[in-house]
Protein backbone atom coordinates (compact mmCIF):
# COMPACT_ATOMS: atom_id res chain seq x y z
CA UNK A 1 0.00 0.00 0.00
CA UNK A 2 1.34 3.51 -0.44
CA UNK A 3 1.60 5.64 3.10
CA UNK A 4 2.87 8.98 3.56
CA UNK A 5 6.02 8.37 6.19
CA UNK A 6 8.35 10.54 8.47
CA UNK A 7 11.58 10.63 8.26
CA UNK A 8 12.91 14.13 10.31
CA UNK A 9 12.70 17.59 9.89
CA UNK A 10 10.55 18.07 6.51
CA UNK A 11 11.30 14.64 5.55
CA UNK A 12 8.35 12.97 4.27
CA UNK A 13 8.53 10.21 1.85
CA UNK A 14 5.34 8.41 0.01
CA UNK A 15 6.34 4.70 0.18
CA UNK A 16 4.89 1.39 -0.54
CA UNK A 17 5.02 -0.79 2.57
CA UNK A 18 2.80 -3.49 3.20
CA UNK A 19 -0.75 -3.72 4.25
CA UNK A 20 -0.88 -4.11 8.07
CA UNK A 21 -2.45 -7.34 9.56
CA UNK A 22 -5.10 -7.26 12.16
CA UNK A 23 -3.82 -9.23 15.93
CA UNK A 24 -6.20 -9.86 18.41
CA UNK A 25 -8.40 -7.38 19.32
CA UNK A 26 -7.36 -5.22 16.50
CA UNK A 27 -9.07 -4.02 13.27
CA UNK A 28 -7.67 -2.96 10.37
CA UNK A 29 -9.19 0.31 8.05
CA UNK A 30 -9.60 1.45 4.75
CA UNK A 31 -8.62 5.04 5.00
CA UNK A 32 -11.29 6.90 3.26
CA UNK A 33 -10.24 10.54 4.76
CA UNK A 34 -7.35 12.20 6.58
CA UNK A 35 -7.35 15.83 7.76
CA UNK A 36 -4.04 17.65 8.07
CA UNK A 37 -3.63 19.22 11.64
CA UNK A 38 -1.61 21.93 13.01
CA UNK A 39 0.07 19.53 15.02
CA UNK A 40 1.32 17.50 12.19
CA UNK A 41 2.59 20.64 10.25
CA UNK A 42 4.77 21.35 13.88
CA UNK A 43 6.05 17.29 13.74
CA UNK A 44 6.68 18.17 10.04
CA UNK A 45 8.62 21.32 10.82
CA UNK A 46 10.74 19.58 13.87
CA UNK A 47 11.01 15.97 12.72
CA UNK A 48 9.45 14.03 15.73
CA UNK A 49 6.91 14.59 18.75
CA UNK A 50 8.42 13.28 22.01
CA UNK A 51 5.16 11.76 23.10
CA UNK A 52 3.70 10.87 20.33
CA UNK A 53 5.55 9.70 17.46
CA UNK A 54 9.67 8.71 16.39
CA UNK A 55 10.93 8.47 12.86
CA UNK A 56 11.05 6.86 10.83
CA UNK A 57 6.81 6.10 11.16
CA UNK A 58 3.81 6.24 9.06
CA UNK A 59 2.52 10.10 9.34
CA UNK A 60 -0.86 11.57 10.46
CA UNK A 61 -3.17 11.02 12.90
CA UNK A 62 -7.10 12.27 12.06
CA UNK A 63 -9.22 9.85 9.79
CA UNK A 64 -12.11 7.67 9.14
CA UNK A 65 -12.52 5.04 6.65
CA UNK A 66 -13.65 1.20 6.15
CA UNK A 67 -13.24 -1.85 8.48
CA UNK A 68 -11.44 -4.61 6.12
CA UNK A 69 -10.16 -6.98 8.89
CA UNK A 70 -10.88 -8.07 12.23
CA UNK A 71 -8.80 -9.76 14.55
CA UNK A 72 -9.89 -11.92 17.12
CA UNK A 73 -12.08 -11.22 20.06
CA UNK A 74 -13.57 -7.95 18.45
CA UNK A 75 -17.39 -8.13 18.31
CA UNK A 76 -18.28 -4.60 18.47
CA UNK A 77 -17.28 -4.05 14.52
CA UNK A 78 -17.47 -6.19 11.50
CA UNK A 79 -16.33 -5.86 7.70
CA UNK A 80 -17.55 -3.10 5.90
CA UNK A 81 -18.46 -0.45 8.98
CA UNK A 82 -17.35 2.71 9.02
CA UNK A 83 -15.70 4.18 11.42
CA UNK A 84 -13.86 7.10 13.43
CA UNK A 85 -10.26 5.62 14.53
CA UNK A 86 -9.31 8.41 17.65
CA UNK A 87 -4.96 8.51 17.53
CA UNK A 88 -5.25 7.81 21.39
CA UNK A 89 -6.67 5.52 24.10
CA UNK A 90 -5.84 5.75 27.79
CA UNK A 91 -5.07 2.92 30.33
CA UNK A 92 -7.88 3.60 32.84
CA UNK A 93 -5.98 1.91 35.42
CA UNK A 94 -3.04 4.56 36.37
CA UNK A 95 -3.00 7.30 38.79
CA UNK A 96 -4.39 10.16 36.57
CA UNK A 97 -7.22 7.65 34.66
CA UNK A 98 -8.43 7.04 38.62
CA UNK A 99 -8.91 10.65 38.90
CA UNK A 100 -10.84 11.49 35.56
CA UNK A 101 -7.76 12.92 33.88
CA UNK A 102 -7.49 10.31 31.12
CA UNK A 103 -5.70 13.08 28.87
CA UNK A 104 -2.77 12.58 31.06
CA UNK A 105 -2.55 8.88 31.42
CA UNK A 106 1.05 7.74 32.26
CA UNK A 107 0.26 4.79 29.44
CA UNK A 108 -1.99 6.86 26.88
CA UNK A 109 -1.33 4.50 23.47
CA UNK A 110 -0.96 6.95 20.51
CA UNK A 111 -1.63 5.73 17.13
CA UNK A 112 -0.05 7.08 14.09
CA UNK A 113 -0.41 6.55 9.99
CA UNK A 114 -3.76 8.60 8.88
CA UNK A 115 -1.92 9.27 5.57
CA UNK A 116 -1.95 5.80 3.84
CA UNK A 117 -4.13 3.30 2.33
CA UNK A 118 -4.92 1.44 5.28
CA UNK A 119 -3.80 1.67 9.02
CA UNK A 120 -4.26 -0.98 12.20
CA UNK A 121 -6.39 0.42 14.76
CA UNK A 122 -4.59 -1.10 18.23
CA UNK A 123 -6.98 -3.25 20.39
CA UNK A 124 -7.23 -0.31 23.55
CA UNK A 125 -8.47 2.12 20.71
CA UNK A 126 -10.77 -0.39 19.49
CA UNK A 127 -12.51 -0.66 22.78
CA UNK A 128 -11.85 2.52 24.35
CA UNK A 129 -12.23 4.87 20.94
CA UNK A 130 -13.47 3.92 18.36
CA UNK A 131 -17.05 4.99 16.92
CA UNK A 132 -19.76 4.06 13.85
CA UNK A 133 -20.31 6.44 11.42
CA UNK A 134 -23.87 7.19 10.34
CA UNK A 135 -25.00 6.56 7.27
CA UNK A 136 -24.64 9.99 5.25
CA UNK A 137 -21.87 11.87 7.15
CA UNK A 138 -18.87 11.75 5.16
CA UNK A 139 -15.86 10.05 6.19
CA UNK A 140 -13.47 13.42 5.80
CA UNK A 141 -16.21 15.32 8.32
CA UNK A 142 -16.27 12.02 10.91
CA UNK A 143 -12.35 12.92 10.84
CA UNK A 144 -13.08 16.23 12.43
CA UNK A 145 -13.35 14.19 15.30
CA UNK A 146 -10.08 14.13 17.02
CA UNK A 147 -9.34 18.01 17.00
CA UNK A 148 -12.83 19.05 17.95
CA UNK A 149 -12.41 16.27 21.23
CA UNK A 150 -9.62 18.80 21.90
CA UNK A 151 -11.79 21.83 21.82
CA UNK A 152 -14.19 20.05 23.44
CA UNK A 153 -12.55 19.21 26.71
CA UNK A 154 -10.92 22.65 26.53
CA UNK A 155 -14.11 24.33 26.11
CA UNK A 156 -15.38 21.92 29.40
CA UNK A 157 -12.15 22.46 31.50
CA UNK A 158 -12.76 26.82 31.08
CA UNK A 159 -16.42 26.26 32.59
CA UNK A 160 -17.82 29.00 30.45
CA UNK A 161 -21.73 29.52 30.81
CA UNK A 162 -24.08 30.40 28.46
CA UNK A 163 -24.23 34.05 28.06
CA UNK A 164 -21.16 35.00 29.33
CA UNK A 165 -18.65 36.29 27.17
CA UNK A 166 -16.19 34.25 25.53
CA UNK A 167 -12.47 35.77 23.96
CA UNK A 168 -10.81 33.67 21.55
CA UNK A 169 -7.43 34.70 20.18
CA UNK A 170 -6.20 33.54 17.03
CA UNK A 171 -8.27 31.81 13.87
CA UNK A 172 -6.61 28.77 12.74
CA UNK A 173 -8.68 25.50 12.30
CA UNK A 174 -8.30 25.47 16.38
CA UNK A 175 -9.42 28.60 17.15
CA UNK A 176 -12.72 28.73 14.82
CA UNK A 177 -13.40 25.16 16.18
CA UNK A 178 -13.65 27.04 19.44
CA UNK A 179 -15.03 29.91 18.14
CA UNK A 180 -18.41 27.72 16.98
CA UNK A 181 -18.50 25.45 20.02
CA UNK A 182 -18.70 28.23 22.26
CA UNK A 183 -20.87 29.47 20.21
CA UNK A 184 -23.28 26.49 20.34
CA UNK A 185 -22.93 26.68 24.19
CA UNK A 186 -24.68 30.26 24.32
CA UNK A 187 -21.47 32.23 24.39
CA UNK A 188 -20.95 35.80 22.98
CA UNK A 189 -17.85 35.16 20.86
CA UNK A 190 -15.15 37.96 20.47
CA UNK A 191 -13.01 37.01 18.04
CA UNK A 192 -9.38 37.93 17.38
CA UNK A 193 -7.63 37.75 14.60
CA UNK A 194 -5.00 38.78 12.29
CA UNK A 195 -5.08 38.71 8.58
CA UNK A 196 -8.24 40.35 6.34
CA UNK A 197 -9.59 37.04 5.34
CA UNK A 198 -10.08 35.98 9.20
CA UNK A 199 -12.73 38.37 9.81
CA UNK A 200 -15.29 36.98 7.56
CA UNK A 201 -14.48 33.48 8.63
CA UNK A 202 -14.44 34.34 12.44
CA UNK A 203 -18.00 35.32 12.33
CA UNK A 204 -18.64 32.54 9.70
CA UNK A 205 -17.81 30.28 12.23
CA UNK A 206 -19.50 32.19 15.23
CA UNK A 207 -17.86 35.53 16.66
CA UNK A 208 -20.83 38.04 17.33
CA UNK A 209 -17.88 40.81 17.10
CA UNK A 210 -14.23 40.33 15.40
CA UNK A 211 -10.87 42.62 16.70
CA UNK A 212 -8.35 42.69 14.36
CA UNK A 213 -4.72 43.13 15.28
CA UNK A 214 -3.03 44.69 12.11
CA UNK A 215 -5.77 47.25 12.17
CA UNK A 216 -5.72 48.32 16.13
CA UNK A 217 -3.18 49.77 18.29
CA UNK A 218 -4.14 48.83 21.13
CA UNK A 219 -5.60 44.66 20.87
CA UNK A 220 -6.22 44.48 24.48
CA UNK A 221 -8.15 47.84 25.07
CA UNK A 222 -10.18 47.39 21.96
CA UNK A 223 -10.96 43.97 22.99
CA UNK A 224 -12.13 44.89 26.33
CA UNK A 225 -13.95 47.75 25.11
CA UNK A 226 -16.79 45.15 23.37
CA UNK A 227 -17.36 43.14 27.01
CA UNK A 228 -20.27 44.19 28.77
CA UNK A 229 -19.29 47.39 30.64
CA UNK A 230 -15.68 46.86 29.42
CA UNK A 231 -15.08 44.63 32.48
CA UNK A 232 -13.15 42.26 30.47
CA UNK A 233 -14.41 38.73 28.87
CA UNK A 234 -15.32 35.97 31.42
CA UNK A 235 -12.74 33.47 29.94
CA UNK A 236 -10.20 33.70 27.11
CA UNK A 237 -8.99 31.24 25.08
CA UNK A 238 -5.46 31.53 23.81
CA UNK A 239 -5.06 29.48 20.25
CA UNK A 240 -1.91 31.39 18.81
CA UNK A 241 0.87 29.90 21.56
CA UNK A 242 3.22 33.16 21.84
CA UNK A 243 4.46 34.77 24.23
CA UNK A 244 2.49 38.23 23.80
CA UNK A 245 -1.00 36.41 23.08
CA UNK A 246 -0.50 35.02 26.40
CA UNK A 247 0.14 38.59 27.91
CA UNK A 248 -3.14 39.60 25.62
CA UNK A 249 -5.23 37.09 27.24
CA UNK A 250 -4.11 37.55 30.71
CA UNK A 251 -5.44 41.35 30.05
CA UNK A 252 -8.50 40.99 28.77
CA UNK A 253 -10.27 38.65 31.05
CA UNK A 254 -12.11 40.12 33.95
CA UNK A 255 -11.60 39.79 37.67
CA UNK A 256 -12.91 36.55 38.83
CA UNK A 257 -12.54 34.86 34.37
CA UNK A 258 -10.83 32.00 33.47
CA UNK A 259 -8.05 32.06 31.08
CA UNK A 260 -6.93 28.66 29.10
CA UNK A 261 -3.87 28.98 27.16
CA UNK A 262 -4.34 26.69 24.82
CA UNK A 263 -2.04 27.04 22.35
CA UNK A 264 1.67 25.33 23.55
CA UNK A 265 4.95 27.55 22.72
CA UNK A 266 8.00 26.08 21.75
CA UNK A 267 9.64 24.44 25.19
CA UNK A 268 11.70 26.99 27.15
CA UNK A 269 9.26 29.81 26.05
CA UNK A 270 9.38 32.73 29.12
CA UNK A 271 6.25 35.07 29.19
CA UNK A 272 5.87 37.90 31.75
CA UNK A 273 2.34 38.40 33.85
CA UNK A 274 1.33 41.03 35.97
CA UNK A 275 1.18 39.31 39.25
CA UNK A 276 -0.67 41.65 41.41
CA UNK A 277 -3.21 41.58 38.91
CA UNK A 278 -3.96 37.77 39.27
CA UNK A 279 -3.97 37.49 42.63
CA UNK A 280 -6.18 40.42 43.22
CA UNK A 281 -8.33 39.63 40.30
CA UNK A 282 -8.76 35.95 41.54
CA UNK A 283 -8.16 35.51 38.10
CA UNK A 284 -7.62 31.36 36.72
CA UNK A 285 -5.01 30.39 34.68
CA UNK A 286 -5.02 27.16 32.94
CA UNK A 287 -3.93 25.09 29.92
CA UNK A 288 -5.76 22.06 28.11
CA UNK A 289 -4.48 19.31 26.52
CA UNK A 290 -5.83 16.26 24.42
CA UNK A 291 -8.64 14.92 24.71
CA UNK A 292 -10.92 12.35 26.57
CA UNK A 293 -13.15 9.08 25.81
CA UNK A 294 -16.12 11.64 26.81
CA UNK A 295 -15.09 14.46 25.06
CA UNK A 296 -14.69 12.45 21.92
CA UNK A 297 -18.04 11.59 21.95
CA UNK A 298 -19.20 14.44 22.54
CA UNK A 299 -17.80 15.64 19.70
CA UNK A 300 -18.65 13.19 17.46
CA UNK A 301 -22.08 13.90 18.19
CA UNK A 302 -21.98 17.70 17.42
CA UNK A 303 -20.43 16.21 14.11
CA UNK A 304 -23.05 13.36 13.42
CA UNK A 305 -26.12 15.59 14.49
CA UNK A 306 -24.90 18.22 11.97
CA UNK A 307 -24.72 21.04 14.70
CA UNK A 308 -20.91 21.47 13.72
CA UNK A 309 -20.34 23.25 10.53
CA UNK A 310 -18.33 20.67 9.12
CA UNK A 311 -18.74 21.17 5.26
CA UNK A 312 -17.19 24.91 5.94
CA UNK A 313 -14.33 23.41 8.46
CA UNK A 314 -13.33 21.30 4.73
CA UNK A 315 -11.39 24.06 2.37
CA UNK A 316 -9.26 21.63 0.58
CA UNK A 317 -9.26 18.00 -0.81
CA UNK A 318 -6.37 16.62 -2.58
CA UNK A 319 -5.03 12.73 -3.11
CA UNK A 320 -2.60 11.11 -1.09
CA UNK A 321 -0.48 11.37 -3.84
CA UNK A 322 0.00 15.18 -3.12
CA UNK A 323 0.35 14.89 0.72
CA UNK A 324 4.30 15.49 0.50
CA UNK A 325 3.70 18.84 -1.60
CA UNK A 326 0.49 19.33 0.66
CA UNK A 327 3.15 19.87 3.65
CA UNK A 328 5.67 21.47 1.95
CA UNK A 329 3.14 24.16 0.76
CA UNK A 330 2.16 24.60 4.16
CA UNK A 331 4.93 25.99 5.16
CA UNK A 332 5.13 28.18 3.04
CA UNK A 333 1.77 29.84 3.70
CA UNK A 334 1.83 33.10 4.40
CA UNK A 335 -1.71 33.50 4.76
CA UNK A 336 -4.42 35.50 2.74
CA UNK A 337 -6.51 32.81 1.67
CA UNK A 338 -9.54 31.14 4.01
CA UNK A 339 -7.46 27.72 4.69
CA UNK A 340 -8.93 25.57 7.45
CA UNK A 341 -8.19 22.01 7.29
CA UNK A 342 -7.09 20.06 3.78
CA UNK A 343 -8.80 16.25 3.47
CA UNK A 344 -6.44 13.74 1.80
CA UNK A 345 -7.92 10.79 0.06
CA UNK A 346 -6.10 7.80 -0.63
CA UNK A 347 -8.61 6.92 -3.55
CA UNK A 348 -8.50 10.73 -4.99
CA UNK A 349 -10.19 13.61 -4.39
CA UNK A 350 -13.87 13.85 -5.23
CA UNK A 351 -15.02 16.42 -7.32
Amino acid sequence: MKAAVLYGSEDLRLECIDIPKARAGEIVVQIGAALTCGTDLKVYRRGYHAMMLTPPIPFGHELAGTVTEIGDGVTRFKLGDRVVALNSAPCDACYFCRRGQQNLCDDLLFNNGAYAEYIRIPARIVEKNTLHIPDGIPFEHAALTEPLACVVRGLEETEARPGDTMVVIGAGPIGLMFMHVAELAGQNVIAVVKRDDQVATARLFGARQVVQTTATQNVVAATRALTPEGRGADSVIEAVATPATWEWAVDMVRKGGVVNFFGGPPSGTQVQLDTNRLHYGDITLKASFHHTPATCRTAFDLITSRRFRSEEAITGRVSLDRVRDLFAGMMRRSGGSREIKTAVFPEGAPR
